[in-house]
């Protein structure tokens, strides 16, 4: 069997053409039997207010034999007339529509019936004629609602799928309606964050010429100069890291280490910011030289109590520097690299480079967050599309199915 297929504006035409011979009489029946029974609880109001109007007059006449019974009468038709304003009749007619209808109205009787089996009989003897007239209006309206309950039950059923596949492609109009908003509202979001975007990337191309050229560039390299000597120094010195402290700790607590105070700053220094300390000494370094001559008397008399293997290589550390002179190339470049260093940090130019990095670091960071913003309400609108691309694509689904049940032709909607 082919399928016919259907753009979505065209299957309700197409189906109602289809089903006007089976919904059209069914829809008829239902909204006469509706106002049939609309116009059974009117005149049910009638009545209940025939009690009511009645009930007030024999209560106006002070009547004790009939007084009791009247207040009775009275409250019971005024719960009737609450109960039947609550009823609400549809407008249109639908399958659930009307059958909610008669479940609501079925409610209301019932407990009608309760109320008068229970309370009539306490008001008889009097106002037999008010209650046989209402005793008559009410069974006819349980009439009334019997053919619309089993009509409801038993023909309007069958019709109840086809109904619901018409309320599917209302559905499925609405979603469609409701998707191009949001697929408008993602246009727009994009071209709010494109010049965004464009906006950062020549902000970080600014940034990065900055970083790279000029005198921001030439510090980034004496930066990195300094931290290669910084490391070279770092592993001359390495074997006198342990005897430094011992050192620091026999002049600071014991006194026993022979350093002035001079000498202990200077001690302090080599430890903490060795480029710094060693680039601030003259021509041959003498101070870190007094501070080794030193430090070799105490190796030699073992007041460090260093292990043998590790004083050996303090000894051989300090006769590299002593004799050799081994930091001198490290001490001749360290105050040229920070001698440069302290010029570009002077630097006016480099003053206003740093200005404009900051100005424009700033500024991308601003519109990073923009664009976070942004970006957020679009994933937003990307869940929100995907779920009613979803519904709508489901909803496709059960009305090809739901046609294919009730008049087993095969459909696709696009």
């Amino acid at each position: 069997m082919s399928e016919t297929k259907f753009t979505t504006n065209e299957i309700r035409g197409w189906l109602e053409e289809q089903t006007r011979s089976i919904l059209s009489p069914v829809h008829n029946r239902a909204e006469q039997l509706r106002d049939e029974m609309n116009a059974a609880l009117q005149t049910e109001a009638e009545a209940s207010k025939m009690l009511l109007d009645n009930s007030n007059r024999e209560i106006e006449r002070r009547n004790m034999r009939v007084y009791g019974r009247a207040r009775a009468l009275n409250k019971l038709a005024r719960i009737f007339l609450d109960r039947l304003k609550k009823i609400s009749v549809p407008e249109q007619v639908s399958y659930d529509l009307l059958s909610k209808f008669a479940q609501d109205t079925q409610r209301v009787f019932i407990v009608a019936d309760v109320d008068i089996k229970n309370w009539f009989p306490r008001i008889s003897p009097f106002f037999i004629i008010d209650r046989r007239k209402f005793l008559m209006v009410h069974e006819k309206a349980k009439l009334t609602l019997t053919s619309l309950n089993e009509f409801v039950a038993k023909e309007y059923v069958k019709t109840k799928t086809l109904e619901e596949t018409f309320q599917l492609i209302d559905e499925v109009h609405s979603l469609e309606h409701n998707l191009a908003e949001i697929e408008a509202q993602k246009a727009n979001m994009e071209n709010e964050r494109l010049p965004i975007e464009k906006e950062i990337a020549e902000l970080e191309q600014k940034i990065a010429e900055l970083e790279n050229k000029g005198p921001k560039d030439e510090l980034n390299l004496v930066e990195a100069e300094k931290e290669a000597l910084n490391n070279e120094l770092r592993h001359e010195l390495r074997h006198l890291q342990k005897p430094f402290i011992k050192v620091q700790a026999l002049a600071t607590q014991g006194g026993g280490a022979g350093l002035t105070p001079d000498e202990l700053k200077e001690l302090n220094g080599y430890m903490e910011t060795q480029l710094e300390t060693l680039a601030a000494e003259e021509s041959g370094y003498p101070l870190l030289k007094q501070i080794l001559l030193k430090l070799c008397g105490l190796l030699e008399e073992d007041k460090l109590k260093l292990k043998s293997d590790k004083a050996r290589k303090a000894a051989q550390s300090v006769n590299d520097i002593l004799k050799r002179d081994s930091l001198a190339g490290i001490h001749a470049r360290s105050v040229d690299v920070l001698a440069r260093r302290s010029q570009l940090l002077a630097s006016s130019r480099l003053d206003e480079v740093k200005r404009d990095l900051l100005f424009y670091q700033d500024h991308v960071k601003q519109l990073n967050a923009r664009k976070t913003s942004v970006e957020t309400h679009e994933a937003v609108k990307e869940h929100e599309e995907t779920d009613i691309q979803d519904k709508i694509r489901n909803y496709k689904r059960a009305i090809e199915k739901n046609v294919y049940s009730f008049l087993g032709k095969k459909i696709e909607i696009l």
